[in-house]
């Protein structure tokens, strides 16, 4: 919080009430902006940028309702390191593969914190995994990482779980008897009780209340959190906190917090030290454990685990859902990239179940599902990133805590990296011979220290889901509505999601 803005937060109806404090207060921007100018110049060559204007920084240069669109735009002026100003943060925004590399994996302790902006520690307090830092961070990805790998993330056990969600998926489908519909519930109920197996070691049927409502209001904060009026909250939290907006999600996290703590009571009352049914018992085990031996400063307790899970259902679902929906829409969109894939699907599996092990056999399939991860660009900006001390990189200073946005659209849509980058291009995971190869500019989870720590699992849920519903259906755009007509631009919010649309499921067999 910078003076200027702590002086109109507390004085505002001081600061027009006479010339004399206008003059003033004049005096005191340029202060302000010269005090900036000698620091950067002191510390270092900083990255270069758009000059700001004061209090307001860049803001009003941004399409706040894209912003990442703006960023890209700016990197082509200004390089592939340079400086935004939200309000009055400084933000260092990096762009382009080799770069977005470069920091978050060649220098990856020097830009692994994450920046917490005031709407998420609002949420969490710095608890959990995604928005916290230090050795409750460490502990809690360390441990979250273990249990997932316990629990077979990766392994053949979570394959059995995701196909039998898949048959609970396929049964929502067929009851639309191939009329249109919104995939956008069936998919996160699906994917969300992928994670519910994990965490709490058994599923919830599509029609409970109370896995309907921690879906709703999950895909509700991440509509809002991508909001104009919440980035504008962020960068002037104590002058806009009373913004709807703000007030509606912390109502929803409030909400999901007393359903997680509902659903542990439940757990806890039934523990078997024995025998761990999913995270959660694992989680309360250990929290035992280190009570009998009176750790000190514990980082397992009731705010981390209740955290913990809210973390893993939020990143484990919308991100997962979004992608098949994307998938979807763009089979329906593209028919004869749907045809293709049908006819792999029916080659080399025929109508028995596929499997992981048939992933190798399915060049062709795997491509696709690659490409609608780099197309559909679920997280542009990435989840910010924040210095954890000086650092000069690509000859720029770049200060210890300095917010950083690693532009991930720009790598998933580099030109330097991908022949086609706007267009819908399966062969850019395809070599001559129509073998799948893997890019190394395709980073849809990211990257060094803060990547994806449930990559494996989301790739294999997207892998069988996929497969298991195009063997069994057709996705056709609704009746009177032409492929062209589908609409690709994604809805604003966190995570672009497609925009309220209905396909078709029409049944193959």
């Amino acid at each position: 919080m910078s003076f200027l803005e702590d002086y109109i937060f507390s004085y505002p109806e001081k600061l027009f009430s006479s010339p004399t404090l206008l003059v003033a207060f004049a005096l005191l921007l340029v202060l302000y902006v010269v005090s900036s100018s000698f620091t950067s110049q002191e510390m270092g060559k900083e990255p270069p940028g758009p000059r700001p204007l004061p209090l307001l920084g860049n803001l009003l240069q941004l399409d706040l309702q894209r912003p990442y669109k703006t960023l890209c735009e700016l990197s082509k002026k200004y390089g592939s390191v340079f400086t935004v100003h939200l309000g009055t943060n400084k933000v260092v925004v990096l762009a382009g593969y080799k770069t977005v590399k470069e920091a978050l994996v060649s220098n990856a302790e020097a830009f692994g914190d994450r920046d917490i902006s005031p709407i998420f520690y609002d949420m969490t307090q710095g608890h959990g995994i995604l928005f916290a830092n230090g050795e409750s961070w460490k502990e809690m990805r360390r441990f979250s990482l273990s249990t997932l790998r316990d629990f077979g993330m990766g392994k053949r056990v979570a394959e059995d779980k995701i196909l039998e969600e898949c048959h609970h998926l396929i049964q929502v489908f067929e009851e639309h008897k191939g009329k249109p519909f919104d995939t956008v519930c069936p998919a996160n109920y699906a994917t969300a009780n992928i994670i519910s197996s994990i965490v709490y070691g058994s599923r919830f049927e599509y029609n409970d209340p109370r896995l309907q409502n921690m879906v709703r209001r999950a895909n509700e904060n991440f509509r809002m959190t991508g909001s104009a009026p919440i980035q504008v909250y962020n960068m002037f939290p104590r002058l806009t906190s009373w913004i709807k907006n703000r007030k509606l999600i912390l109502k929803n996290t409030e909400m999901s917090i007393r359903d997680v703590a509902d659903v542990m009571k439940t757990l806890k009352e039934s523990l078997n030290p024995d025998t761990c049914r999913g995270l959660v018992d694992c989680f309360l085990i250990q929290k035992q454990k280190e009570e009998d031996s009176c750790v000190v400063d514990t980082h397992y307790n009731e705010r981390n685990l209740i955290f913990t899970v809210a973390n893993l259902y939020a990143a484990g679902t919308e991100t997962t859902a979004t992608t098949l929906r994307w998938a979807l829409l763009f089979m329906a969109k593209y028919p004869h990239i749907q045809d293709r894939v049908q006819e792999e699907l029916s080659r080399v599996v025929g109508s028995r179940q596929v499997r992981m092990d048939d992933r190798k056999n399915l060049p062709y399939v795997d491509a696709v599902i690659h490409e609608t991860q780099r197309v559909a660009d679920i997280i542009p900006m990435a989840i910010p990133h924040k210095t954890s001390r000086d650092i000069t990189f690509h000859g720029y200073f770049i200060k210890k805590g300095t917010t950083v946005f690693p532009l991930l659209t720009s790598v998933l849509y580099d030109e330097s990296e991908w022949e086609s980058p706007h267009t819908f291009n399966p062969s850019h995971f395809l070599d001559e011979e129509g073998k799948f190869i893997r890019r190394e500019a395709f980073l849809p989870f990211s990257a060094g220290r803060r990547v994806c720590l449930g990559e494996s699992l989301a790739k294999m849920e997207l892998f069988l889901f996929f497969t298991s519903l195009l063997q069994r259906f057709r996705f056709t755009p609704p009746p009177g509505v032409t492929e062209e007509e589908l609409d690709l631009l994604p809805a604003v919010g966190y995570t672009l999601s497609p925009t309220p649309h209905e396909l078709c499921a029409v049944s193959r067999q």
